[in-house]
């Protein structure tokens, strides 16, 4: 496999901005996508209809990408990164054309309008917006609810008062109320411009009310159609994104840094923000040599990569407290719209991890599973690698049919060949602690007779009680020492150690779990179908026992072929009589006809 089919196989599914790079390192296309792994796959999988496209796939040697929450994000990305980089084969994006913004001006009696550029004034400015109609119906609405001033008078005390001003029209129609002649005084109209600010911010709950107020006094007066209309502009409102992770005007010329690690390798994620946006992206894999802790790897990171890229900033945004230098701010925010840029740092840095291990898993498989054993055999202190792993799960239901599963693991994957279904012998009713012990008994004693190789680690779905009624049978069979057994509880996924009170937790995001995790699953899941199985027999057995002229070879061809009494109840006479004949047959419809 290539390394570019190699890259697209591992992109993420979610919505994102990807990157085009020729052999040379320069960039060729920038592009947006709801579904980056599907998005760019359909650009190797056909042939295209422009020449220019044809071409620009075959110069495609590297594919950077960056993840984002949302569509919308991932437009204004795209955007943000064609203005910066002037990809050669983007031509639509190149031109100054930028994205509305709603501004509320800094001045007495604030004015709110859209524009696209932004002055640095002291002015606010909410979005951006990816469509202007949502622009549109927003300050439509506030008009509605609000009557602001539309004129650009600079509405000072000393001109309001000198009387320098007259009202125009739109006083008399009623969408204003002439703060301009002092009719409405400054405080009462910045309580409108507060209510609108947290309307911008997507805050509706105390505005909502002004909003069903309008709406039911239209209705009350029978303008149904007036009152329509607002309902459709609150829909559009309450659906509306009114802020934006990747343009944010408050932030400018920061860096931010994020580290994801394991036990072998960290990965550090940068973005560049410029003026409010982000303008690059870049995410480095630095190997461990020793047990470096995060914040090591970061402070070298970050030294590494603000000389790589040239980076002057005066401020970054880390996850953790680190030392710099006094030249530099360091910030660790915990809410707010640094705090929302850091996580999406954070959630490039981890999907970046996960490319990287797909990657190895699909480039050198032993590679990948070697290392998987050698982390399990650490994190649950091992005396070897457990190349093979066997797990016991019990099922029953109201006491009924009790059955035990035992699912086999080899390197890592299941070893389905080597399933093992038990049926219940020696324990009458519910016990599940004396079935353990029975079928872990069963299990190595005929693993020991036929001189077949024992597992390295022996788990039981369960807690403490479970595992002593396992160890019972292990020392019976004497391998107490020769196999290591743990229990594994689900509440808290605790896992337990014989003689060891106190349980083992693992970090929920480590791979040693997960295998564990996937181990318990799949004895539930393999438990639980040989348990219905075996209740569907016993139930139909039951159920065709009683039919008179039925003997027990009719029931067995039946049981083959039908599996349920649902499925024998809904048969037709031709299908029943294909089985067993036309006159057992017809004794059967007839029987649960009348039944």
């Amino acid at each position: 496999m290539s390394t570019l089919e190699l890259q697209i196989q591992t992109l993420p599914d979610g919505p994102g901005v990807y990157q085009y790079y020729d052999k040379e390192g320069k960039i060729l296309y920038v592009g947006k996508a709801k579904n980056l792994k599907k998005r760019v796959s359909s650009y190797f999988n056909k042939i295209h209809d422009t020449a220019k496209t044809n071409v620009l796939v075959k110069k495609i040697v590297t594919i950077k990408h960056i993840v984002v929450p949302t569509e919308t994000d991932a437009l204004l990305l795209e955007n943000n990164l064609i203005k910066t980089l002037q990809p050669r084969y983007n031509v639509l994006l190149r031109d100054d054309k930028s994205y509305p913004w709603i501004c509320i001006k800094k001045e007495p009696f604030s004015r709110i309008f859209s524009t696209r550029r932004m002055i640095k004034d002291g002015s606010e400015y909410f979005g951006p917006y990816t469509s202007f109609k949502t622009v549109s119906t927003i300050l439509e609405l506030i008009k509605e609810l609000y009557p602001l001033r539309t004129c650009n008078y600079d509405l000072s005390k000393s001109n309001i008062e000198s009387g320098k001003f007259k009202v125009c029209l739109e006083y008399h129609i009623g969408n204003c109320k002439g703060p301009c002649e002092g009719y409405e005084s400054l405080e009462n109209y910045q309580k409108q411009v507060d209510a609108i600010r947290e309307i911008l911010k997507g805050n509706f709950k105390e505005s909502m009310k002004d909003f069903k107020k309008v709406m039911n006094d239209l209705a009350r007066d029978m303008h149904f159609e007036e009152a329509q209309k607002i309902k459709e502009k609150i829909e559009i409102l309450e659906n509306y994104q009114s802020r934006s992770t990747i343009i944010n005007p408050k932030i400018t010329n920061i860096d931010v840094f994020s580290i994801v690690s394991d036990e072998t390798a960290a990965f550090v994620n940068f973005l560049q923000i410029s003026h409010g946006s982000i303008i690059r992206s870049h995410t480095m894999e630095i190997k461990k040599k020793l047990d470096e802790t995060d914040e090591e790897l970061l402070e070298l990171a970050i030294i590494e990569l603000r000389e790589r890229f040239q980076l002057l900033s005066k401020e970054i945004i880390v996850p953790f407290e680190i030392d710099l230098g006094e030249k530099i701010k360091v910030t660790v925010p915990q809410l707010g719209d640094k705090k929302q840029i850091l996580d999406l740092s954070i959630r490039n840095a981890k999907f970046y991890r996960i490319e990287q291990l797909k990657q190895l898993q699909i480039v050198d498989p032993d590679r990948h599973t070697n290392r998987i054993m050698a982390q399990m055999q650490k994190d649950l202190r091992l005396p070897v690698e457990p190349r093979h792993i066997e797990c016991f799960d019990n099922s029953n239901i109201q006491g009924t049919n009790p059955v035990s599963a035992c699912v086999v693991f080899k390197d890592g994957k299941p070893s389905k060949k080597d399933y093992r279904h038990f049926n219940i012998k020696t324990v009458e009713g519910p016990d599940d602690f004396a079935s353990m012990t029975e079928v872990v008994y069963r299990r190595y004693k005929r693993l020991l007779d036929e001189n077949e190789p024992l597992p390295q680690l022996i788990i039981i779905d369960g807690g403490k009680g479970q595992l002593s009624s396992a160890l019972k049978s292990i020392d019976e069979l004497g391998l107490r020492g020769k196999i290591t057994i743990i229990g594994i509880a689900k509440r808290l996924e605790e896992l337990f150690y014989p003689g060891d009170s106190i349980p083992l937790y693992l970090d929920k995001k480590s791979e040693t779990l997960k295998v564990i995790q996937q181990l318990r699953n799949e004895a539930h899941r393999f438990g639980i179908t040989h348990h219905r199985d075996k209740r569907s027999k016993s139930a139909l057995n039951s159920s065709i026992e009683s039919i008179p002229g039925i003997g027990e070879k009719t029931m067995l061809a039946l049981i083959q072929h039908f599996k349920s009494v649902k499925r024998l109840k809904l048969a037709t006479e031709k299908e029943i009589s294909d089985v067993i004949g036309v006159s057992k047959a017809k004794k059967i419809v007839d029987f649960y006809k009348t039944n």
